[in-house]
């Protein structure tokens, strides 16, 4: 994803990603999405491949999704090499990953990449039969993390000047207005660096709306949870880290569940587009507050 020097400027470039992810927040809305999940982690680890691998994007929701206590899966014929088969009557759960084919120039065309979907099926380890338990890893619940800051995000927070501090502990993730501070699950809890930058980015946003920043939130005559202005402010704060996940170019690994999170409030504004374009509009003013001193070159 190119980024704009400070000579050129960042308008074009940062507008692109609004609409794409504007555009990509409505389309799902038509198409129905898979509901959200929390992305950090209480009393199970991510899914992820025998290997250990955590699986990423939307992937981790399928997973998820089903009923096993192993966060373990693999393929049937990983399961054969490892001397094992699946159970009869077992069925597999789809995952997807995208292939970048990349086609060389040629007289009549210009060079290309074009990215292909792929699919294939997946096991739990509870859905086998035979494998050695030697050749199985062993499942702990207690598994962490293991965190690595993704540079672009940290540059991003490391610009704004007057973002609120930021406390750790506990299993929820919230903004406080009356003391203008953020607070966030410890970051090893959570399913992956991606996922914890995009929630962080989601209480950031909240925290624009404070009368020290934008003044948002003097706006909102009804602050009851479900009300139309508390939902109104829900999806600006998931639009704009939407929008803030893609400036950091980690948003293929966040947006499914941001377009299930953006759903979820949709309906207690009874399903009204409208009202996604509405809290876009609102979302940018908050972004472009974050990144007024925003330097990201990569």
């Amino acid at each position: 994803m190119t980024r704009p020097d400070k000579q050129t400027g960042y308008d074009m470039n940062k507008h692109e990603i609004y609409q794409k992810i504007t555009d990509f927040m409505v389309a799902s809305l038509e198409c129905g999405v898979i509901p959200w999940q929390k992305p950090w982690n209480t009393s199970e680890t991510a899914p992820r491949n025998i290997s250990g691998h955590i699986y990423r994007g939307v992937n981790i929701w399928m997973l998820l999704g089903q009923e096993y206590a192993s966060p373990f899966w693999l393929t049937f014929n990983q399961a054969v090499n490892l001397g094992g088969k699946i159970k009869k009557g077992e069925k597999g759960t789809i995952i997807v990953f995208w292939k970048i084919m990349k086609y060389e120039a040629t007289d009549t065309a210009p060079e290309k990449t074009i990215p292909y979907l792929r699919y294939y099926y997946v096991f739990n380890v509870e859905q086998t039969e035979g494998i050695p338990e030697d050749k199985l890893p062993k499942t702990n619940l207690g598994d962490k993390l293991n965190f690595s800051p993704i540079e672009n995000c940290e540059n991003i927070l490391e610009a704004w000047d007057d973002k609120p501090n930021v406390k750790y502990g506990g299993s929820r993730a919230y903004y406080t207005p009356a003391h203008d501070y953020v607070q966030m699950p410890p970051v090893e809890d959570f399913v992956g660096a991606e996922e914890y930058y995009s929630v962080l980015f989601h209480e950031f946003v909240h925290s624009t709306g404070h009368h020290s920043r934008t003044n948002r939130h003097a706006k909102l005559s009804d602050h009851r949870f479900g009300s139309k202005d508390y939902s109104q402010e829900e999806l600006v704060a998931e639009l704009g880290a939407a929008y803030l996940c893609g400036m950091a170019g980690i948003e293929n690994s966040t947006i499914d569940n941001s377009a299930a999170y953006i759903k979820s409030w949709i309906k207690s504004l009874k399903n009204d587009p409208a009202m996604l374009l509405n809290a876009a509009g609102q979302a940018q003013k908050a972004c472009d507050y974050i990144m007024q001193a925003e330097t990201v070159t990569a």
